[in-house]
């Protein structure tokens, strides 16, 4: 059986599944991809288990077949062809031959038959949001999950829907990150799902930023998240989620107003003589004023002074200073907002006039 298609087209949806094989497998066949080609379209599918990702483009089939072939290897060769080339596939028994200009490549694969596909169970609440929403929630929390974290239950996101506003919130158990999009899905829906950390990168690679209706489909097991020319589906995380809302700093009666680039700045340039595996910070306020300092056990020293608006009384208080850019850097404002309250006490920090998004780093000696 052949299929034709472009370059272009079979480039576009193989990027879009790569991420999800594993360059390490268990299974040889998860080094692969699924391709069914029938009705002058093809769809691929890549999996590793735990995700899985469909995408759809146009081709012309003369037949109906499924194979699965090398993801990398087939990556690599459309990369390489040149733009707007014509793509032949030549489907046989246990080869694929590719033929483009004069380029000609054969490729063994493996039978469809072996190929693992995830079964979701059926769903038990469906809703409905723009693409940029999910896309933007994501982006605003993702970098403060954890990695390989023996709290399992931590190294993924929580996705929390009720009384009509979904929120995103993640933690490393330093640092927190949460944010939420107030009135965009149904009253009726009430529950908290913990989203594995590779289907959180995947699915924020995924999104963009257009106003596009996106289907998510949730179930006790299975997320699904329907897009156009693609089919996310990731299984849970099964675990209980942390009360965030107890981490939330209260009482805070001291507040620091800051110039986000300036801030970020001067936290970038002190950090060069910090602690390269605590990577500490020292703060310093007084009246108007914001004091950086860094050492290291070099005996090396960096001091930054800069002016915010700050009314309380002295304060000196150390946190994280990778934490606190990253949190920084998520927020898009001018202006930056950091509650305090006590030397021991975690950090508050969001935009000026976006309080959606909040951050939470908590102090730590130096």
């Amino acid at each position: 059986m052949k299929i034709n298609t472009d370059r272009e087209k079979l480039l576009e949806s193989l990027q879009k599944i790569a991420g999800v094989v594993e360059r390490r497998q268990t299974l040889p066949i998860l080094a692969n991809i699924l391709i069914n080609a029938a009705n002058d379209h093809i769809q691929l599918t890549a999996t590793d288990l735990e995700v899985e990702l469909k995408t759809e483009s146009s081709a012309e089939c003369d037949g109906e077949a499924d194979f699965t072939l090398p993801a990398r290897k087939l990556l690599d060769i459309c990369k390489a062809l040149p733009e707007s080339a014509s793509v032949t596939l030549d489907v046989s028994d246990d080869k694929v031959k590719l033929r483009s200009g004069r380029s000609r490549f054969t490729l063994s694969l493996l039978p469809a038959r072996d190929y693992p596909v995830i079964e979701p169970t059926p769903s038990n609440d469906i809703l409905t949001i723009k693409e940029s929403v999910l896309h933007r929630l994501i982006e605003k929390t993702q970098f403060a999950m954890a990695q390989q974290d023996v709290r399992y239950y931590l190294n993924g996101m929580l996705l929390e829907i009720g009384q009509g506003d979904i929120r995103t919130v993640a933690t490393d158990g330093h640092r927190l990150a949460m944010s939420q999009s107030q009135g965009c899905v149904k009253d009726d829906i009430n529950l908290q799902v913990i989203l594995p950390r590779k289907a959180v990168i995947e699915l924020g690679r995924l999104l963009g930023d257009n106003d596009n209706e996106i289907k998510i489909e949730l179930s006790n097991s299975y997320v699904r998240v329907l897009l156009d020319n693609a089919v996310f589906t990731s299984k849970l995380i099964d675990g209980r989620f942390p009360e965030y809302q107890r981490v939330m700093p209260s009482g805070t009666d001291k507040e620091v107003e800051a110039d986000k680039n300036t801030l970020r700045h001067s936290l970038t340039r002190a950090s060069i003589l910090s602690n390269e595996k605590y990577r500490g910070i020292h703060f310093h306020l007084r009246s108007n004023q914001l004091q950086l300092q860094a050492h290291n056990p070099e005996q090396e020293e960096s001091e930054e002074e800069l002016e915010v608006t700050y009314q309380g009384e002295e304060l000196k208080i150390g946190f994280n200073v990778s934490y606190l850019l990253d949190a920084i850097s998520a927020i898009n404002e001018d202006n930056i907002i950091i509650e305090l309250k006590d030397t021991n006490s975690s950090a508050l920090i969001y935009g000026k006039n976006d309080r959606d998004s909040k951050y939470v780093v908590m102090p730590m000696r130096i």
